[in-house]
């Protein structure tokens, strides 16, 4: 045999080894996940009471964009700092601060009745609305947002509430876009909500 004809036979050989090894590793590989698509599951119905005594549902989400924070009023730091960052935004936004809201939803109902809400949203933006309701109403719309919360006993008899610490960022249509970045500069947040106007 040649040595032209033995480098023909050796490479014939090499192809038909890759080829097959080739199809065996197709065979054999588990197949990719499918592809999710369409809404992420957060948000949905809800009925609970503005820090005026108006009932609010989740018809209240459409027509603007809306960032929501869970959150209690007897928050030591997390919940006013939240609620001072949305204020900051809607600051930068300045004679646009109309075209988008917000909601502060208390995850403490024993304490957070529409007069201490209103007490307490007062510190802020006008667009940070508050929002309560009974154990049951809370539950389900922590439910629908995926949120977590917890009463957690202190010593002298009183307690405190952990809970989700997220904003959420919803479209003008109420569906849910992502969590919102409300640690970066006013101006740099204010800007990406504008997006959503």
């Amino acid at each position: 045999m040649s040595p032209r004809t033995k480098i023909i036979a050796l490479f014939s050989a090499f192809a038909a080894g890759a080829l097959i090894l080739v199809t065996a590793v197709t065979l054999f590989l588990p197949e990719p996940p499918p592809k999710v698509t369409g809404q992420a599951a957060v948000g949905g119905p809800f009925s609970l009471t503005d820090q005026n005594g108006r009932p609010t549902t989740e018809a209240a989400l459409k027509g603007k964009p809306t960032l929501i924070f869970f959150g209690f009023t007897h928050c030591p730091d997390v919940c006013p700092t939240a609620l001072f960052e949305m204020s900051e935004i809607f600051n930068a936004l300045g004679p646009d601060a109309g075209k988008a809201q917000a909601f502060f939803v208390s995850v403490d109902p024993e304490r957070d009745t529409p007069d201490v809400l209103k007490s307490y949203v007062s510190s802020f933006s006008p667009q940070i609305v508050g929002l309560s309701g009974t154990p049951e109403a809370t539950e389900q719309i922590k439910r629908e947002f995926r949120v977590y919360s917890r009463k957690v006993p202190l010593k002298d008899g009183d307690y405190t509430m952990d809970h989700t610490a997220v904003v959420y960022l919803m479209d003008k249509d109420g569906n849910f876009v992502a969590p919102f970045n409300s640690k970066r500069p006013p101006a740099e947040a204010a800007a990406e909500l504008k997006r959503y106007f």
